[in-house]
């Protein structure tokens, strides 16, 4: 007998690649140390003496299916996305060597993902610093391995989502049918969010807002209709205050690099859940529409949902918007894939 129920997806689950790391810091000790005194400027030492036991305490959850695969048991969670935490981004490396990290990103992450085809899929990871080289690495990553798509953040060096040099990979990644999951790492607003776990809080949110409308205002989406972007934490502040977007490209001739209002574009991109209550999902899928919420966690982080299934049942939508946002949007979202 056929199980009724739909299939349960979290686009937004994390892997840990600590031989990729180690190999790193083996190439590029000085990088490595830098980057991580740049962490210490953006999140403070309070904060990063609390992250570092927390990350440590989830290392089997990053690297072990079996738990994973437990996990996801208890969560209700039929397939999971996984992505590599974003600390594997890398965005300080030089060409060859980000090349090869993320190459071996998407070689590990395959790896991973074969140990329970049937219930994981694997995103990628480009090094977004070098344009130059994003598209081969695409490529490695859904024609070599096998992945869904690929990860990327909200910006690396001088290089924003906006920039002309990303052309050919907007182009690439729509050709392919491949998902761009866009998940920030680090805020540009760095020691003025030192303190309280800003650097999270209010970072990430405001990195997600900042990258999308980067995207939106230069016409990205417009270019490349087919592009299957998907916002990790709800896009961040964006959703709430997209009115304050559409009067801009209203009255500022600066701002109508678009075809179109700033609002509509939501309704081309795809989010996860992340946004920690009811209301704050209901009023995305207000904005979006229910087509475009997918359900995420985080997983296995202390700032992800522990119950990403019962917030979405618990925030009061119809049933057939919650049934698309456990599973029919993802399932949607991963059709007419090039295949490996």
């Amino acid at each position: 007998m056929t199980d009724p129920r739909p299939v349960v997806t979290d686009v937004h689950a994390h892997i840990l690649l600590p031989s990729l790391h180690a190999e790193i810091e083996r190439r590029a000790p000085e990088g490595v140390r830098a980057a991580a005194a740049l962490e210490l400027v953006r999140n403070g030492a309070e904060s990063l003496k609390v992250s570092g036991p927390m990350v440590g305490s989830r290392i089997p959850k990053l690297t072990d299916v079996s738990v994973r695969l437990a996990d996801m048991d208890a969560q209700g969670v039929d397939r999971q996305w996984v992505s590599a935490s974003p600390n594997h981004f890398y965005p300080w490396a030089e060409e060859e060597l980000a090349v090869w990290a993320a190459r071996e990103a998407n070689r590990l992450t395959a790896a991973h993902v074969s140990l329970a085809p049937e219930r994981l899929t694997g995103l990628g990871l480009v090094p977004l610093q070098h344009p130059g080289r994003i598209v081969e690495c695409l490529d490695d990553a859904v024609l070599v391995h096998g992945l869904a798509g690929v990860e990327i953040s909200s910006f690396a060096g001088d290089v924003e989502l906006s920039d002309p040099r990303l052309e050919p990979f907007w182009a690439r990644a729509a050709e392919l049918g491949a998902v761009v999951f866009l998940h920030p790492f680090g805020c540009s607003l760095d020691e003025r969010l030192d303190r309280f776990y800003l650097s999270n809080t209010v970072g990430q949110p405001v990195e997600n807002a900042v990258a999308l409308s980067h995207l939106i205002f230069a016409g990205v989406l417009d270019r490349h209709p087919e592009l299957r972007l998907v916002a990790a934490h709800g896009g961040g502040y964006l959703p709430t205050a997209i009115g304050r977007s559409d009067r801009a490209w209203k009255v500022r001739p600066e701002a109508q690099r678009c075809a179109h209002a700033p609002s509509t574009y939501l309704r081309k991109i795809w989010f996860d859940t992340v946004v920690h209550d009811p209301k704050g999902l209901r009023t995305l899928v207000e904005v979006a529409g229910g087509s475009q919420v997918l359900l995420g966690s985080d997983y296995p982080f202390d700032m992800g949902l522990d119950d990403p299934v019962a917030l979405v049942r618990g925030a009061g939508l119809p049933a057939e918007v919650v049934e698309r946002i456990l599973g029919g949007n993802a399932d949607a979202l991963l059709t007419s894939r090039v295949p490996a």
